[in-house]
This record gives C-alpha cells, sequence and structure tokens, in this order.
C-alpha cells in the first residue's frame, strides 16, 4: 500500500511566529508534495486534535509529521491508534525557544528539520509487537531469606503464583539465625523477636506459592514470559515462569590470606556471625570484658572497600546481648564512625545510655596475645591518646559478601549468571530503577544487591516483586520495559546479509542474543531493551528495528540541505542520547539558552546506536563535523544502556578509518559525556565544538 503522508506544524508555544509557520507550510507543500500540510494555532488541545483528525481523514494520509513539541511531551495526546504513523519534529526547544526569532538561520533549521521528519517518516513501518502466544503468569523466586519472603508473599496476595527455591533444607537465610533482632520502632529499649518467623509463616500458609527446599537450579532458559526452569532437588521439576525475583543473599566476610586483627591467631578474636552463633546456641560464655572493633575490614581497601550498613546496628544488638545476660562485663566499641540510620539512631541512644558500654572513636592499632588476655593498642581520636587496654573477647564486626548469581544456571551466550560491579554486587541500574538487572525480567532483591538490614532487604522484595508483576503484564502486551517503557517495536534480522560476525551477540549488554552453532545470532525479543546498540554495532545492515532502522536515519541525515562553502554556514550533525543528553538540551531551552544555528540535531536511543554507516553518510553529504554527546560511562553515573556510551568510545577506531579513507581530520568527529542536568554544560560543549569547526574549515565533499 503506497503512503500518503502529511504534516502538521504547531503554532502554539511561540513557535509560529519564530519559524513563520504559514510559509514553512507552503514551502514544505512545494518541496516535499505531502498530501497535506497545515498548521494550526495548538495542536495539542481539543480542538487541534479534531482538525488533525478530520484533515488526516479528508486526505486518507497513513501517516504525518506532526511539528511542535518533541517526543516525550504529551506523547498519549499525539499517539493515534488507528495505524496512522507519527513522526515527531522538536522545533520548539530545538529551533523556536533557542534560535533568534525569524532570523533566516532559524527559518532554514525548522526546514531542515521537517525535510528529516519526512524522510524518516516515509522509510517508517507500523510497529507490530512480538507477542507470545501463552505468556506465564507464573514468577520464580530464588532464595528464602528475608528478601525472598518478602517477595513470595507480595507475589501471591497480587494472584500470580510462585515458586519459591532454596538450596538449604528450611527457609530463612542468616535471619533465621538470629536469636533477636535490632528494633526498627518503638520501643527501642528491648531487642525484638525475628520477623523472619512470621514471614515463613505466611509463607507456608499460602496456597499460590510452591516451596522447593533443598533444591538448585539446573539451567535457566528462554526469555521473558517464557523461562524455562530446570530444578534439581528431591524431584527434579521443570517450571515455566513470565518471570524471576534473584534473592539469594549474602555470606560474611572472612579474609582467607590477609591478617585482620588476629582473627585465626589469637585467641578469643571471633566475627559477629561466631557471636551470633553462640548467642543462639545458648553458648556464649562470661566474660569481665570485651571489645568490638567496627569496619574490621570494611572501608580498607585492603579487604572490603565499601560500608556493609548494618555492622553498627548488629555491634549495637551484640552489645546488649552481652551486658543483658551478664551484667557485669564491660563492653568496648571502637569505631570509625557510627552509622546508625532512619529509627536506628534512636537504638543507639539508648545504648549509649549504658555507662558499662565505652564507645572509642579511634584505630585499633594491634592485637597481641596477653596471657590469657588480649593486648589492644588503640588510637583514640577524640582524647588524642594511645590506649592500651586488656579485655578477654575481641569482636570483628565483619562486613557482608554478596553470593555469586552464576548458580541461576542461565542459558545465555553472555554467561550463567547476572553481571557484577566492581565490589562483586550484582549489577543493577542503581540511580533509576535499583532492581533491574543486564537480564532483562531477571530482579534483584536483598543482599545479592547491596548491604542492607532486613527492613530495607524486605522492602526489596517486593519492590522487585512489582517489577516482575510488571515485566509479565508487559509481556501480554509486547511492551519493553526500563528505560524505553511502552515501546513495542523489536530488533528483526534478515539473515541473509549476516556473516556471523558475532558483534550484536557480544556487544548487547543485555543477552538479547543467542547463537546457533554456526554463530549466527538467534534474538529473543523480550529480553530486548530496544537501545539499538546492536543495530549499531552490525557492520552489513542486518538489524532494523521497524521505527528505527540504518535506512531511515541514513534518509534524515541526507535531507538536509547543506550550504556550500561559499554561504560560510557550516553543517553540523549531532547525535544525542534520549535519555540525558536530549533532555539536557530541552532544560537548556527551557531556560532561555541559545543553541548554534548550524547544527542538526537527531535523538538517538542510545549513543551505542550510532551505525558507522551514519557516519559516512553525513560526512559525504558534506556535513562539516559529526557531534556525539551520549551519558556518563562507568559505575559513578551509568549510562542507561549500561555501556553504551562505552562502545561508542571503543568505535573511534572505526570512525578514523572513516576518516582516514575519505581523508578527512580527525578533529571532525567528536564525542562528548553529560548529565541530565548539565543545561549550561552541554551548550558549552556545542559551542566549543563548532569554534573548532570553524578553525578546520570547510568539508571538501561540499562541493561534490
Amino acid at each position: 500500500m503506497e503512503k500518503k503522508l502529511g504534516i502538521f506544524i504547531c503554532k502554539g508555544c511561540r513557535i509560529g511566529d519564530a519559524i513563520g509557520a504559514d510559509s514553512l507550510c507552503a514551502k514544505m507543500m512545494a518541496e516535499l508534495k505531502p498530501a497535506v500540510c497545515h498548521t494550526h494555532t495548538a495542536l495539542c488541545s481539543p480542538a487541534g486534535m479534531t482538525f488533525i483528525a478530520d484533515e488526516s481523514r479528508s486526505a486518507e494520509v497513513t501517516g504525518f509529521v506532526l511539528a511542535g513539541c518533541g517526543r516525550g511531551t504529551k506523547d498519549e495526546v499525539f499517539r493515534q491508534e488507528n495505524g496512522i504513523l507519527v513522526e515527531r519534529v522538536n522545533i520548539r526547544e530545538m529551533v523556536a525557544w533557542t534560535m533568534e526569532p525569524g532570523a533566516e538561520d532559524t527559518v532554514m533549521a525548522a526546514e531542515d528539520y521537517l525535510r528529516m521528519g519526512y524522510a524518516g517518516l516515509q522509510q517508517m513501518t507500523a510497529v507490530t509487537p512480538f507477542i507470545l502466544g501463552d505468556v506465564s503468569k507464573e514468577i520464580l523466586v530464588v532464595g528464602g531469606g528475608v528478601a525472598g519472603l518478602k517477595a513470595a508473599i507480595d507475589g501471591a496476595e497480587n494472584g500470580y503464583r510462585v515458586h519459591l527455591v532454596e538450596q538449604a533444607e528450611g527457609l530463612g537465610g542468616w535471619a533465621a539465625r538470629w536469636q533477636k533482632q535490632i528494633p526498627f520502632d518503638q520501643p527501642f529499649s528491648a531487642l525484638r523477636d525475628p520477623v523472619v518467623k512470621g514471614l515463613i509463616n505466611t509463607v507456608q500458609q499460602n496456597d499460590l506459592i510452591t516451596i522447593h527446599l533443598n533444591s538448585s537450579i539446573e539451567r535457566i532458559d528462554g526469555q521473558p514470559g517464557e523461562f524455562v526452569v530446570s530444578l534439581n532437588g528431591k524431584h527434579n521439576t521443570s517450571l515455566r515462569v513470565g518471570s524471576i525475583v534473584t534473592a539469594t543473599g549474602w555470606k560474611p566476610y572472612r579474609p582467607d590470606d590477609k591478617s585482620l586483627y588476629g582473627l585465626g591467631a589469637v585467641d578469643g578474636v571471633i566475627t559477629s556471625v561466631d557471636l551470633e552463633a553462640e548467642v543462639a546456641a545458648e553458648t556464649m560464655p562470661r566474660k569481665d570484658a570485651v571489645l568490638f572493633i567496627q569496619c574490621a575490614g570494611s572501608r580498607d581497601k585492603e579487604h572490603l572497600p565499601y560500608c556493609s550498613s548494618v555492622c553498627c546496628g548488629i555491634s549495637l544488638k551484640q552489645a546488649k546481648y552481652i551486658r543483658d545476660r551478664y551484667p557485669d562485663t564491660i563492653v568496648y566499641i571502637v569505631y570509625k564512625d557510627i552509622r546508625t540510620p532512619g529509627f536506628l539512631e534512636d537504638f543507639y541512644k539508648e545504648i549509649q545510655d549504658d555507662p558499662s558500654i565505652i564507645f572509642i572513636r579511634g584505630a585499633v592499632n594491634a592485637v597481641d596475645q596477653s596471657g590469657n588476655r588480649i593486648g589492644l593498642k588503640i588510637s583514640d581520636e577524640l582524647l588524642a591518646e594511645t590506649l592500651m587496654v586488656e579485655v578477654d573477647r575481641v569482636v570483628l564486626a565483619t562486613g557482608m559478601v554478596p553470593n555469586e548469581t552464576t548458580t541461576l544456571n542461565l542459558g545465555y551466550r553472555l554467561g550463567k549468571g547476572i553481571p557484577e560491579l566492581k565490589y562483586a554486587f550484582s549489577d543493577s541500574h542503581f540511580i533509576c530503577f535499583p532492581y533491574e538487572t543486564r537480564r532483562t525480567g531477571i530482579y534483584l532483591a536483598g543482599g545479592i544487591r547491596a548491604p542492607m538490614d532486613i527492613p530495607s532487604a524486605m522492602e526489596d522484595g517486593s519492590g522487585a516483586m512489582l517489577k516482575a508483576i510488571q515485566m509479565i503484564e508487559a509481556s501480554i502486551r509486547g511492551d519493553a520495559v526500563h528505560p524505553r517503557s511502552g515501546d513495542q517495536s523489536y530488533p528483526e534480522l534478515y539473515l541473509d546479509r549476516c556473516t556471523d560476525c558475532k558483534r550484536c551477540t557480544e556487544e548487547c549488554p543485555f543477552g538479547t542474543y543467542d547463537e546457533t552453532s554456526s554463530g549466527t545470532p538467534v534474538v529473543n525479543p523480550n529480553r530486548c531493551r530496544r537501545c539499538g546498540i546492536c543495530l549499531g554495532s552490525c557492520p552489513e545492515r542486518v538489524i532494523s528495528f521497524a521505527d528505527l532502522s540504518i535506512n531511515m536515519m541514513s534518509a534524515r541525515i541526507k535531507a538536509v540541505e547543506v550550504p556550500d562553502e561559499f554561504e560560510e554556514k557550516p553543517r553540523v550533525l549531532m547525535f544525542v542520547c534520549e535519555n540525558d543528553a536530549l533532555p539536557a538540551l530541552e532544560m537548556a531551552a527551557r531556560e532561555g539558552m541559545k543553541i548554534n544555528p548550524y547544527v542538526r540535531i537527531i535523538p538517538v536511543r542510545c549513543l551505542g546506536s550510532v551505525n558507522r554507516v551514519w557516519v559516512s553518510d553525513a560526512l559525504s553529504k558534506g556535513y562539516d563535523g559529526i557531534l556525539q554527546i551520549g551519558c556518563k560511562p562507568g559505575d559513578d553515573y551509568q549510562c542507561h544502556f549500561i555501556h553504551g556510551s562505552e562502545l561508542t568510545g571503543q568505535r573511534s577506531e572505526s570512525y578514523e578509518e572513516t576518516l582516514t579513507s575519505m581523508m578527512l581530520e580527525p578533529e571532525r568527529i567528536r564525542t562528548e559525556y553529560v548529565e541530565i542536568t548539565g543545561a549550561s554544560e552541554i551548550i558549552a560543549q556545542i559551542d566549543a565544538y563548532m569554534e573548532e569547526i570553524e578553525l578546520i574549515g570547510p568539508n571538501p565533499f561540499k562541493d561534490m
């Protein structure tokens, strides 16, 4: 069916006067020859929407360019339910609000953006969502600790069948070993019975929760909506689930090869976990003096560089254990900082009121055997003195180390477990969506994600289960989840051109692709986050989306009118990440900053989706330079698509090859990074680059 396309230009929000909307419409009608081209004072208004519907129906258009505010603004208003394609063109923030109203360069920019939008629309096809025939509404929870128990309860209470898998013979994890729990609400003067007992009871009584004890996962295959899980246990079982919550927990830190305050060498030096076991077994001996060392190995580059968040509270609880059972015992607590967030601070104050619990801010410099006792040399920071203390027992507040997720045994090309961060905690998008992992439909909760206390682990279990439920419902609709929530496009492969180079399978951050024995990619659409990194990696144009393809973007790039060198109007193509760089630009526009009128901006799903072909097309067209701006890479900020920005840097070698083959200066391509709040920064990056382009001079391909 031949496309009949239209153009609608909004005059509202100061757009009409800035760009000369009526004249622009007339020019586009003559040049592009759409079925219709109309302007309106406010397309987002009820009257405007009626106008679009009536004119579209009258002209029988199959799609139209909507020029005004950009995608992300009033999406629900402009969404068409009748199969009509819509290409949003942002001439509000990118032109009308950031360029001189009525100026020649402003009008030229508006014209180019209309040409780009129309060219892209011509290449676009309707999105048909990938929908499984039978989406499983059952959920797998791996790990029967506090986080896993709470996740299972919440899933069942929302009507979903839950399979709770625990490799031990009983539920509860580490929390089931504690005799008492820290009080997190009033009264703070008494320790509490562990909440885990009630969670276990609730799980055992819920008919929608199937408990698999003494069981492990042999393998997980498939994708969200249809994960196939093989269990090893008393009865080997195969499950089909829609999503997975991973709450495999933590283990106490115990150094293997580095000395830690005499642990294993000095009699009477134990860890907080050792003491907890004694309390539970009622074998804790009477001692005249006990000393706790906080951050024992934590916040220490030789051991654990991070704070485990719970150690201070545990030592306070254990000090109360000792004082309640043996009132004559003196307790010392040597600390760097006491970290007791939230209501735990009130419990700390209760412990401070005990005159036989002595807090020393400082560092332990030596721990030695002193006859039947333990001698410690302590630097007291507050007194500025060195203290020599003898005690009968030293308790080390050691930290939490995550268990491995390779026990999931994922049948993924990229590995059995969830990729890890630098401290071995499983990767999640900790800034925006903390439960997400690089494996779509598999969510993290509890100590496997980060060190945390019992209330936090319970909250984590609830949060991860809500995401697991959301994943199932999204699979039923054929929607993507974070960060392109609701996107119904997915990668389609034209394998006749595929050379089995494996770039897509290796560079996809989410394990979307499996491979055949020969290395040919096999896509699992529901694992895909729609970032387009695979499209950017493919040298053979094998991969495309219905609303994003190599040809579509090339058409947009080539649609711009590039002035010759004598006009002294350079043209720079900008690829900007839609997650951070684009919002930063829009914020700059709203704050009244100006964008250089010689740049032409194309938002991309991720900087990693930029294909080398587009770079070649732009330079061949005569653009004087290409500026790419994306999310800041690295663990301290984190690209929304994990390593899309980093891949752009890694691909710079291929860009240099392109420039060399065309005998162009390497400075014509630059990559910058910006945070979403960097409105001033991104404008400065653009201005600095434009100054460099002026110095380099025109692209010699302008005349060809």
